[in-house]
């Protein structure tokens, strides 16, 4: 890529490979955001102790998300923020409060179906486990069995001869439950399994945030290496090209706004929690900055008022098999570059003015980039972006990289795609 502004190359791809393959669950995801943050001389704060007005990057952390910024030398009160909204969750299979179960001699873990999950791609899949404990003493610990652990078995096709002909059909309760093992039922064995896994005490975990995850890791695919497949790219391709955009334009000479990453939990189901991009934390988060620096209402007013956010999420490619389903038009392809989403019933934010600001930070980046819109005939998904123009009154524009197999356990995407968002993302915090 030759302009001047472009920072990140196949080598950025690489790294999410790795970023992906360490973030099963949000709270891994937010925790190796924030190491790569303090590796860049961000610091953490905490939201009960006083902010100060000094300059440089900060973060805070909440569950599974994270909101992080730099303040550069000499900032006003009022001085607007550029922000990159993304999220940390992806649909997959969490753990039930009473998890062990099973029947028939089978020792099964009861889960539930988080978000809009494609339930056929985890059956027949090894799985590990993955998520937060919560001990009696009130602390955390991140646990990660990245191992084969887990399965959901499919029924042969010798007991339903139909499953070719009519299509596979999954009851969520029934047939979503994995397999770890065979004997009775024993209450409490998953819980005593994973405090013996992280060396604790037995007893010592009060409480749990768990799901379950494909263990198989990312990689190239293609004759020419030229697509990537691997789990949770819906959204963590964006976060991490979110954290590496940050940390790049926190050491650019000279910013007339504070860039902001936001990197929100639970936007599969509504984004309706205090870790959410329908919470306060954002607002909160921006609020605090303001009022750190001296300012006042007017000021939070005016920098709101100035702020642009660009809501980085997965959009689909054109598909091979079912070109019917995209709009005749509109055919984003892999590896050309991010797409600008686009509904007017307000499914995504983007509106003229925002496809401008997009469209100048894709061009000083050289970066290519494309148009999405859904067929006419089918309903449009929806991100963050709705949500944060209206929670919060400040121009909003959706966009992001298009792929394949979208709420799979595993999805496609082209491998340039991610290091040209990356490079848009910088054009835009850098201004």
């Amino acid at each position: 890529m030759s302009s001047p502004a472009a920072r990140f190359d196949r080598g950025h791809t690489d790294d999410l490979m790795t970023f992906l393959t360490a973030s099963p669950s949000p709270y891994h995801a937010v925790a190796n955001a924030a190491e790569r943050l303090e590796k860049a001389g961000f610091r953490q704060l905490s939201e009960t102790d006083a902010w100060d007005a000094g300059s440089g990057g900060r973060f805070v952390l909440r569950g599974g998300a994270l909101i992080a910024w730099f303040v550069p030398e000499g900032a006003t009160a009022h001085m607007p923020f550029r922000i990159v909204g993304a999220h940390t969750d992806s649909p997959n299979l969490r753990v039930k409060p009473l998890p062990d179960t099973g029947s028939q001699g089978w020792r099964q873990i009861a889960v539930e179906i988080y978000g809009g999950t494609l339930l056929n791609t985890w059956l027949d899949r090894d799985l590990g486990l993955a998520g937060r404990l919560t001990l009696r003493d009130g602390s955390e610990r991140l646990v990660n069995v990245d191992r084969a652990l887990l399965r959901v078995p499919q029924l042969a096709v010798h007991l339903d001869r139909s499953v070719n002909s009519d299509g596979l059909k999954l009851d969520k309760q029934r047939h979503m439950q994995p397999i770890w093992g065979l004997g009775e039922v024993q209450e409490g064995d998953l819980i005593a399994f994973l405090e013996e896994e992280e060396g604790l005490p037995q007893g010592s975990v009060a409480g749990w945030d768990l799901m379950v995850h494909s263990i198989e890791p990312p990689s190239y695919l293609g004759r020419d290496r030229e697509l990537v497949a691997g789990p949770r790219m819906d959204n963590l391709v964006s976060v991490h090209a979110g954290v590496a955009a940050l940390t790049a334009a926190s050491t650019a000479e000279q910013l007339d706004h504070i860039p902001v990453l936001a990197a929100f939990d639970h936007e599969e189901n509504g984004s309706q929690s205090d870790t959410g991009a329908d919470g306060p934390l954002l607002g909160n988060v921006l609020e605090r900055s303001v009022f750190a620096r001296g300012g006042t209402f007017e000021d939070r007013a005016r920098a709101f008022a100035g702020t642009i956010c660009l809501s980085s999420d997965t959009g689909h490619a054109v598909h091979p098999n079912y070109a019917e389903r995209h709009d005749p038009s509109h055919h984003p392809r892999a590896n050309g570059g991010p797409i600008l989403k686009v509904n007017v019933n307000q499914r995504y934010a983007t509106d003229g003015s925002g496809r401008a600001v997009f469209a100048a930070a894709c061009e000083r980046a050289g970066v290519p980039w494309q148009s999405f819109v859904s067929n006419n005939a089918m309903p449009c998904g929806t991100t963050i972006g709705p949500i944060t123009a209206a929670r919060h009154g400040i121009q909003t524009v959706d966009i992001g990289i298009a792929i394949l197999s979208m709420h799979s356990a595993r999805e496609l995407c082209g491998a340039d795609d991610p290091y040209l968002l990356a490079n848009a993302l910088v054009a835009f915090l850098e201004g």
